[in-house]
């Protein structure tokens, strides 16, 4: 047989040639920040389970804020935790409590930042669930008011976008219409559609320290076996007014992503969820793993899969390299 006039290698040959044909590309404003946020002053706390990522306090986010815009990030996602805790969340969607506050120092600092609020009860509950919990399960539609309320609370602080976590059917429905009807049409919401019960949340629990004190949250995320019903679950937020959808985890759901991208032209987002992030640092500290190449392979294979924007705790480690 002749040899094939066709040479894949031709291509790989040179770092210039493998730029000029890459077909997926990755850059800073691809990525999302995440940020802890909690009381106090001056606090700028490592997480044992995450290395390298802080908890801070209010007054840290102003300096925070101006080093994600500068590394030319697509913005942060900002989850609080308080000081106090209730069985209703109630701090969760207080004009004066921890979110809010945050949002308003984020935007004063820089206010062109885009700036997500992620919205769900598990960081203000005493009980660690994600709505009102009674008798062993969430009670889900004594939840979406309370869902409602913190979307409106976190709008009104000067959120660019909303993003429901809780996974309660009907939540984005009950937030569109509380955001209309408190004058706030503008206001878009990012929904984490497709939220699997993952094993890869454990670090961001200790973070955030929202995990739940009994049973656990399979009964309203959903079971890591179904791909399908993520489509459905799109779908139907999508229905109910959602501007933007998101995938979570997203290392073990590329096949998700890649399905969702097929079918949904809204803006897709994934999470790469604490446990990614700490699994690779785990082994990157041990010389197991090569940084940064694992690192921004792990990015680009979310990016390659279809997602738009990715939301990762390596966002200004990412940003930092690419600037040189």
């Amino acid at each position: 047989m002749a040899f094939p006039e066709q040479r894949a290698r031709r291509l790989r040959r040179t770092p210039a040639l493998r730029a000029l044909s890459r077909e997926t590309r990755l850059a800073p404003g691809d990525l999302i920040d995440a940020l802890f946020v909690v009381e106090g002053r001056s606090v700028r706390e490592p997480i044992a389970a995450m290395p390298g990522v802080l908890r801070l306090s209010v007054d840290q986010l102003a300096d925070e804020a101006k080093k994600i815009a500068d590394l030319g990030l697509g913005g942060a996602i900002l989850f609080g935790i308080p000081a106090s805790k209730d069985a209703l969340g109630t701090s969760g969607y207080d004009p004066e409590g921890i979110i809010a506050r945050a949002i308003r120092a984020m935007k004063r600092a820089t206010p062109e930042l885009l700036v997500i609020a992620d919205v769900c009860l598990c960081e203000y509950t005493d009980h660690g669930h994600c709505g009102v919990y009674r008798d062993g399960e969430v009670a889900n539609d004594e939840t979406l008011p309370l869902l409602a309320k913190s979307a409106v609370v976190a709008a009104e602080a000067g959120a660019d976008v909303v993003a429901p976590s809780d996974m309660m059917d009907g939540r984005v429905a009950a937030i569109r219409r509380a955001l209309d009807d408190a004058r706030l049409a503008d206001t878009p919401i990012l929904s984490y559609a497709a939220k699997y019960a993952s094993a890869f949340y454990g670090p961001f629990r200790e973070a955030a320290e929202s995990a739940p004190k009994s049973g656990d949250r399979r009964g309203y995320q959903m079971d890591p076996g179904n791909a399908r019903e993520a489509l459905r679950e799109i779908a139907t937020d999508v229905e109910e007014g959602a501007d933007m959808v998101m995938v979570k985890p997203a290392m073990p759901c590329l096949d998700v992503i890649a399905r969702a991208r097929e079918r949904f032209d809204l803006p897709l987002f994934a999470y790469q969820v604490s446990g990614e992030y700490s699994m690779l640092q785990g082994a990157i500290e041990r010389g197991w793993l090569e940084a940064p190449r694992v690192i921004d392979e792990s990015l680009l294979a979310i990016r390659r899969a279809g997602a738009d924007r990715i939301i990762s705790y390596f966002a200004k480690d990412f940003a930092r390299r690419f600037r040189g």
